[in-house]
């Protein structure tokens, strides 16, 4: 009897749950703000792979453009939206090294600090399998970068999406590696990119190969990964310790067409995750949605952003602003960087 009593606890809890969040989501109502491409008048025939931060002011995004991807002169390029606009984007980084070689850019991710400082991430080398991680600073809000630093080696920094900046000041940013099957590992700084720790793989390519994770937070230590997959889904590891011990890697229900996500906690506790909601033999990343949720388990569809059979809609990046409000890039075709702006 109390086996069978906690058994109609569980399905009544379980099915709750699944009722609450559809509650929320068709009780959130999302209102879509802003739908602009970033560079109206392109400055390299093709982009990829955008980060967004929120500047005094405005916004400020980067993205990796040239020919194509990987291509020697492709270069780390940014925007900042100021006044009802953006600006005409500039090159801030390129792959110049020390051996005289020009090297592809790739993946850049923007951190700002409260007192204002900027750190841009990003990596440059012939793939992903190669490539080595570099970051530059500004202290003025774009206007300038100081000399590119090469990360130590086996250190990336975060490898897509955002980091986490502790209230500790631990800059916690979630990474992977794909030289030897796809691999996450977390890389920590407390100094703003000095030092470096970095933990052992927290994944096992035997199992599924998983890469560019997307933190979220559940409360105080206690975090989860969502990460692209080569299984058709995306798949998801937990920590209830901060980090230090990591749960097994298990499959969500969500599609993932082997491409990018983002994932953000609002201020509220609840989540909010940008993916294509697609599977590689169907859609592809001809799709693009923003769904939500309250225990990181049980999604709900918000907003689609795009639906074109044939077209490319990836790699998303995702902040909420000190207002509240949702902001959104992701990869437009390859040919520019989409932003939304969402209220919700």
């Amino acid at each position: 009897m109390v086996a069978q009593i906690k058994m109609a606890i569980k399905k009544f809890f379980f099915f709750f749950v699944i009722f609450f969040s559809l509650f929320v989501a068709n009780a959130q109502k999302p209102k879509l703000l802003r739908s602009e491409v970033i560079d109206t008048i392109p400055v390299t025939p093709s982009c990829h792979a955008s980060t967004i931060i929120e500047v005094p002011g405005g916004l400020m995004a980067a993205w990796f453009g040239g020919e194509h991807e990987s291509h020697p002169k492709v270069g780390i390029y940014m925007s900042i939206f100021l006044h009802g606009s953006w600006t005409k984007a500039v090159e801030i980084a390129n792959g110049k090294y020390e051996d005289d070689k020009q090297y592809a850019c790739y993946n850049p991710v923007l951190q700002r600090y409260p007192d204002g400082e900027i750190v841009l991430f990003y990596k440059i080398g012939n793939g992903p399998s190669t490539w080595w991680g570099m970051l530059t600073r500004s202290f003025d809000n774009g206007a300038h970068w100081s000399t590119p630093e090469k990360l130590p080696n086996g250190i990336y920094g975060p490898i897509k999406n955002k980091a986490y900046l502790s209230k500790e000041g631990i800059l916690i940013c979630p990474s992977s590696t794909e030289d030897k099957g796809w691999k996450v590992h977390m890389e920590y700084t407390a100094d703003r990119g000095k030092t470096w720790t970095r933990s052992e793989a927290l994944t096992d390519p035997a199992i599924a190969g998983v890469i560019q994770p997307a933190l979220i937070v559940h409360g105080k230590n206690r975090y989860e990964l969502l990460m692209r997959s080569q299984q058709d889904t995306i798949m998801t590891i937990n920590s209830i310790d901060g980090g230090a011990n990591w749960s097994t890697l298990k499959k969500t229900k969500l599609p993932n067409p082997n491409a990018g996500i983002d994932a953000i906690t609002l201020k509220n506790g609840k989540h909010l995750l940008v993916y294509n909601p697609t599977i590689k033999s169907g859609m592809d990343r001809g799709e693009l949605i923003v769904a939500s949720s309250i225990d990181g388990k049980n999604w709900v569809p918000l907003i689609t952003l795009e639906k074109e059979k044939g077209a490319e809609f990836s790699y998303p990046a995702i902040i909420q602003g000190a207002d509240g409000l949702i902001h959104i890039t992701y990869t437009w075709k390859r040919q520019r960087i989409k932003y939304v702006c969402i209220k919700i």
